[in-house]
């Protein structure tokens, strides 16, 4: 089976499949300077919580980079500067404050210029190389709860293209396929940027899995139907009580889930974990712009002049979620005590 490849380190720039284009062109941007990197993040050109982690390290790396200087200090003070302004590129997904600020901790107490940028470069690959492993090893725990035969539901897109490599919510798919399951897969279109349709739908037809594309608005009449076994998603931030937010979307198909006793199942690493939030409540929802909405290409699709509310994301409630899948282990309600717990090992 073929590996997608979405980020690419080659030591002096950062290669990044441009997920704009898919899936009708595999094109690349060279990002060599981290304001390339942060508008990449912002263009969507990668996107997904573990991937915007892992392309924001390096975008540190090259920050490092890119300072004429012998002073540390003054090092150390552009790359605060820098951090903030890649943090800020895409705000509800955590891994990416995460990735940015465990990279800077590892290069705090450097000795000189050269030793800050080894270590911003030996973090950042560091990073990237853990993310693909973690993603295995939730595919090998999350295949466990998944049917021998039947329908497998996902939303947005939690594949390679949005991690590391190999994926959270379709790497477990992959890992049950892999076993040989007999299994379906309904991917939904999902906003923004049709997601689903374009990203989701490429990789599992890469995979070669067996997909049926929907729009979003079918899911609730299907699993009513009882065409779906179990829904699979990933995670930009799970909060302290299991709370999660993901794509626009994910709250009504974790309601209807639950209306029809099908269950409902979050995958995300543990970096996705951010046990400040108390609750959904405090997590932040990215607002992007009405002409994702108001058009289709380049053509207007609706009334000149439209208002136009866009939210990226939404917050699930712990109650509609069965499990919660990560690295260190499967955890199920109530969550608080398990998630504290994961992070504590």
């Amino acid at each position: 089976m073929p590996e997608i490849v979405p980020l690419e380190w080659t030591g002096e720039a950062l290669r990044i499949l441009d997920q704009t284009k898919l899936p009708q062109e595999q094109a690349v941007v060279v990002a060599r300077t981290y304001v390339d990197v942060a508008n990449a993040i912002k263009g969507m050109q990668v996107r997904g919580a573990p991937a915007i982690g892992v392309a924001g390290a390096y975008a540190m790396a090259l920050a490092a980079k890119a300072v004429a200087t012998s002073d540390v200090r003054r090092l150390q003070g552009y790359l605060a500067e820098a951090g903030q302004q890649v943090t800020a590129a895409r705000p509800t997904a955590v891994n990416l404050a995460w990735a940015v600020k465990r990279v800077l901790k590892a290069a705090a107490n450097a000795a000189s210029v050269g030793e800050v940028r080894q270590r911003l470069e030996g973090e950042a690959t560091a990073i990237h190389r853990e993310d693909i492993a973690a993603n295995r090893r939730m595919g090998v725990l999350g295949s466990e709860l998944l049917p021998k035969e039947g329908t497998v539901l996902t939303h947005c897109n939690a594949g390679a293209l949005a991690t590391g490599g190999y994926g959270t919510a379709l790497g477990v798919i992959r890992a049950a396929w892999e076993k040989h399951r007999n299994l379906r897969v309904l991917a939904t279109e999902t906003r923004p940027l049709l997601q689903g349709a374009r990203l989701t739908a490429w990789e599992l037809t890469q995979m070669g899995i067996p997909t049926h594309l929907v729009v979003d608005s079918a899911a609730g009449s299907l699993m009513a139907r009882g065409e779906v076994a179990c829904v699979v998603v990933g995670a930009d931030r799970i909060a302290a009580n299991g709370d999660t937010a993901n794509k626009i979307g994910t709250y009504t198909l974790a309601v209807v889930a639950h209306e029809n006793n099908v269950p409902f199942y979050v995958v995300a690493p543990t970096s996705t974990l951010d046990l400040s939030a108390a609750t959904g409540e405090s997590i932040p929802i990215e607002e992007r712009s009405p002409d994702e909405v108001l058009l289709w290409g380049a053509r207007m699709i609706a009334p000149k002049g439209m208002a136009v509310r866009n939210p990226a994301f939404d917050v699930t409630p712990a109650r509609y979620i069965s499990a919660i899948i990560t690295e260190r282990g499967v955890v199920r309600p109530p969550y608080g005590e398990g998630l504290q717990k994961l992070v504590a090992e």
